[in-house]
Formats: structure tokens, sequence, C-alpha cells
């Protein structure tokens, strides 16, 4: 059997903490918690509108968590600017293993992206990171309407990916994700970007927890043995 892989994007391959830099205009020295404030309220809008049944693409989830971070953070921005900084989200930086990692995996495992974003953005941020040409597709949850982590993405992950009867592995820097995942059945793995963060205690394991994605091959390889 042939483990596919899903890599989760935002978090992941490419690092939305990105966008402080063009926020340092904005925001000054505050530009690094504005930037932490609009991710949280990106996650928390897409899983609210997962729950609430009232679907719009996270481009949408991504724009209103922008404007209530520099609003709770006392700070205004014209349209102009809004659209400025929404452009330059879809150039946000890859992380520095990303490329290196999924070019090592090469032909052995069925590589997608399986993220939040729309196809567009997804096509835009990965192609201006030149990992689109390491990837065998790319899975959206745009497709059934609704976020991470509602049981029903994973499941279209699987149908998406072709690993209906093989296992198919989610690679996630958000342990929320992880645990949607498990909980779907999925293995997992969680990347511990940031090693002072926990992950929650859910009885829900990760199928193995690596610092960053070079660890990843090793993983994988233990995972296959079992």
């Amino acid at each position: 059997m042939t483990m596919h892989l899903a890599f989760d994007v935002y978090g992941t391959l490419v690092n939305p903490q990105g966008m402080a830099t063009h926020l340092q205009q904005d925001a000054g020295p505050a530009a690094a918690e504005v930037s932490q404030l609009w991710r949280q309220k990106q996650l928390e809008f897409s899983f609210r509108r997962g729950l609430m049944r009232v679907y719009e693409d996270f481009g949408v989830c991504t724009r209103q968590a922008l404007r209530h971070a520099m609003a709770s953070s006392g700070f205004s921005m014209s349209a102009v600017r809004e659209d400025e900084l929404m452009d330059a989200y879809l150039t946000l930086p890859a992380f520095d293993d990303a490329a290196p990692v999924l070019e090592q995996l090469g032909d052995r495992y069925p590589r997608f992206a399986f993220s939040n974003g729309s196809y567009p953005a997804l096509e835009k941020v990965l192609g201006h990171n030149h990992l689109l040409e390491h990837l065998d597709g790319l899975v959206s949850v745009d497709d059934i309407r609704s976020f991470k982590p509602d049981p029903a993405v994973y499941a279209h992950a699987r149908r998406a990916t072709g690993a209906m009867d093989q296992p198919l592995c989610l690679v996630s820097c958000n342990g929320w994700d992880v645990i949607g995942a498990r909980a779907s059945g999925l293995l997992a793995v969680w990347v511990q970007r940031d090693p002072e963060v926990v992950f929650e205690d859910w009885g829900l394991a990760p199928s193995a927890v690596i610092p960053d994605l070079h660890g990843l091959p090793e993983a994988l390889a233990t995972l296959d043995a079992r």
C-alpha cells in the first residue's frame, strides 16, 4: 500500500507571520502582534463559518480577520491599503525546509497540498514559492464549502487524493488540524515548529511529531514500517 501525503499550506509550507513585514508601515512596532491576531481571527472565523454553515471562501475570512485585527489594535487602513495587504498574502514566504523536503520525497509518496484556501489562492502562493512543481495536486475545502476540522473535509481529502483504500497522512503544524485528521481516521504528522507550543490533550495523539519538515522522511519511514 502506498501512503499518500496531504500537506497543510498556511503555517506548514508557507509562513503567515511573513505578513508582519508588510504590516510594519501600518502598525509599526506592533506589526508582529497584529499579524498574530490576524492569523488567529482568520482561523476562528473559518471555524465559525463551518459550524454555522455560512460558507464564504478563505479569502473572505482572511479579509474580515484583517479588518478586525487592525481595528482591535487601534489602527485604520484605506480600502486601497486593504487590497494591497490581501495581495501580499498571496505571496507569503515559504519556510526554508518546504521545497527541499518535498523534492527529497520525490516520487516515493503522492504529495498533495490540502488547505482551507481556494484553488486560485493556493496556485498563487505555492507557485510564487516554486512549490507547485513538487506536488501531485491540490485539494481545497472550497470543493465542499466547509472548513477543517469538519470531518467532511478530511473525507473529501481521501477522495480527492485517490487514497480511499490507501493510508492518507496529513502533515501539519496546526495541532487542531492534526486532531481533526486523527478523529477522522487519518494518520497525521505534527510539525512542531515552535518548541514552546503544547499539543492539546484530546486523547488523539499525532502519529509522529517532528520539529520541522527535515524530520519528515524519517518519520514516514517509521510509519511505513508499522
